[in-house]
């Protein structure tokens, strides 16, 4: 070879050799760059590719009862979602998605065709019709984890407990009062993709560290029950609207059971009427009629200017004040403040409030806890209406002694009672008694409560006294009376308010309200029937359910009746109203 060919081939050499090493140091540097100085903005470009990250909410915490058995949890759901830029064949795809989910094609394919990265299709499917989607392959269509709310019992507690919403929100009652306990944590749900954008991977992040906190109530599935159902067969039976039963512990202001008629299914909310939700004992309010009487009676007793022997003439029958009349359903002469009580004489009820004065009847009212809230763990609760007594007209001071012209909710009226039953002792009212953590663990309790002394205890026993007489022969009450109880008790019978002004015309509200035994109260019980139609007296709608509930909630809660084989006989003929 001559040395001009070899000069050549080492020239020849030497320029590849340069070039491959240009090429080298170009891409050297470029991945130097790539990795050095834009190695976070590719990752997260990456990551965007193959990761779809969800704001999450842990479960919710479960609700239970006094003895813990389930009325609330938080079970397993699939929910379907879609990624619209994944999706191959639009048309074909919603046409799919509509047959299998039941939901219109139209909707469906402007969600596909929305210009969005993630869309949900439909929320806490069936499973199958998850499995009917998943059989399909439907690219760009996944399947996320969800928690749905369950409620076991379905009417039973209903209007207490309340529900939540899709995202785990309490909307009503209990779940919405003590949300912020019941709520899981938020985190961040990561669904990895294939090139194909298949989910091959989910990010487990929903365990106990995000779940939320438990609620025990004070409220016993038992008792609740037997409370409905009384509740349900009284308005059933002398159809009515509405009813509403309210059980409560009179030494320590604990909820027993709060039934609402007509029921609904939390579980299928869209089959109810929203009214029908909510929780009225505590938001809405009425006028009581003639259970205001007991408390009259403890004002006057009270004061030291009457005792339950003192009389008073009830006019026979009609007492004319100014330009209206007060009537009583029977014609009375010389009644008692005892016999006032328990045969609900409305013109004795105007005699013992001008006796003792509106200033000493409304102080006992207020103290009593009406035109107050009670406190009452629950949302939206009413503070009812008393006026103050200086604008109170002469008639006006003997409507509100026989409990119109004032307006009261059902806890006001039920916690009030049980201040006479609690030996004058007002206790603040609650339904929950413990909040647990997702391991079961005492995060915090609530013990009974006292709010104030509202009358002495003398004073209380005697009004008790006098309310054993409401159920004894002649009484109104005649139709609460248990076989070997003594009970206390006392009617109610008031017409309803016209929205228009006055009062509504064969529109009434029947009530009873009692605690039995007398002698050591475990148990006060409200029973309100509104508007009943084929009878309106409070003694005949409500006090048989009354009577009912009182007689199979003592014999669940093992309360023996009175030793000795000593019966309680009243007379069924008498005529007396309430």
């Amino acid at each position: 070879m001559k040395p001009s060919e070899k000069k050549y081939i080492r020239i020849r050499i030497f320029l590849v050799g340069l070039m491959f090493s240009i090429f080298l140091a170009l891409i050297g540097t470029k991945a130097v760059y790539l990795q050095v100085f834009c190695g976070s903005w590719l990752s997260e470009r990456a990551s965007n590719q193959y990761e779809r990250s969800f704001a999450c909410r842990g479960k919710r915490g479960s609700i239970y009862d006094s003895n813990q058995r389930e009325v609330a949890v938080s079970i397993d759901v699939t929910s379907i979602a879609a990624y619209p830029k994944n999706v191959k064949d639009v048309p074909s795809t919603a046409k799919s998605l509509a047959k299998s989910l039941k939901i219109d094609p139209g909707q469906l394919t402007k969600k596909l065709t929305a210009k969005r990265s993630f869309v949900w299709i439909k929320r806490h499917v069936t499973p199958n019709e998850a499995k009917e989607v998943r059989v399909l392959k439907l690219p760009g269509i996944d399947f996320l984890p969800e928690h749905k709310r369950f409620y076991p019992m379905k009417t039973l507690f209903a209007q207490v407990v309340g529900f939540s919403g899709m995202d785990g929100r309490g909307l009503e009652g209990i779940e919405f009062y003590y949300d912020s306990y019941l709520k899981g944590a938020d985190y961040q749900l990561t669904v990895l993709k294939d090139a194909l954008g298949r989910g091959f991977g989910v990010e487990k992040s929903w365990d106990a560290d995000y779940s939320g906190n438990n609620l025990v109530l004070t409220i016993d599935r038992a008792i609740q029950y037997i409370a409905e159902k009384s509740l349900e067969k009284a308005v059933l039976e002398y159809s009515a609207k509405s009813g509403m039963a309210v059980v409560m512990s009179p030494k320590k202001g604990a909820v027993l059971a709060l039934a609402h008629f007509p029921f609904f299914n939390p579980n299928s909310l869209r089959d109810f009427r929203p009214e029908v939700w909510r929780n009225r004992s505590i938001t809405d309010p009425f006028e009581p009629g003639s259970t205001m009487k007991i408390f009259l009676a403890a004002a006057a007793l009270e004061s030291g200017g009457c005792t339950s022997n003192t009389i008073f003439f009830c006019e026979n029958g009609a007492y004319r004040i100014g330009r209206n009349t007060v009537h009583d359903t029977h014609s009375h002469g010389w009644l008692s403040l005892q016999q006032i009580v328990k045969y609900s004489s409305n013109i004795g009820a105007v005699k013992v409030t001008e006796k003792i004065g509106p200033e000493v009847l409304y102080e006992t009212l207020h103290d009593f806890g009406f035109g107050l809230k009670t406190g009452i763990d629950c949302p939206g609760e009413t503070t009812g209406s008393v006026s103050h007594y200086r604008r109170w007209s002469k008639i006006d001071t003997g409507a509100i002694a026989f409990g119109q012209g004032v307006s009261v909710s059902a806890i006001q009226l039920i916690t009030a009672a049980c201040a006479i039953a609690n030996d004058g002792i007002l206790m603040k009212p609650y339904i929950v008694q413990a909040i647990s953590d997702p391991n079961g663990r005492l995060i915090k309790s609530f013990a009974p409560c006292k709010v104030r002394r509202v009358v002495s205890e003398q004073t209380a026993k005697t009004v008790r006294r006098i309310m054993t007489t409401v159920i004894s022969s002649g009484g109104t009450g005649e139709k609460a009376a248990l076989e070997g109880y003594s009970v206390c008790g006392k009617t109610g019978t008031a017409q309803k308010t016209d929205p228009n002004g006055g009062y509504a015309r064969g529109k009434y509200v029947a009530s009873f309200i009692g605690f039995a035994p007398e002698d050591h109260p475990e148990l006060a019980i409200l029973v309100l029937i509104d508007e009943p139609r084929k009878n309106h007296f409070g003694g005949i709608v409500a006090a048989p359910a009354f009577r009912e509930i009182a007689h199979e909630t003592l014999h669940y809660m093992n309360i023996n009746p009175r030793q000795g084989g000593e019966r309680l006989t009243v007379s069924r003929g008498g005529k007396a109203r309430g």
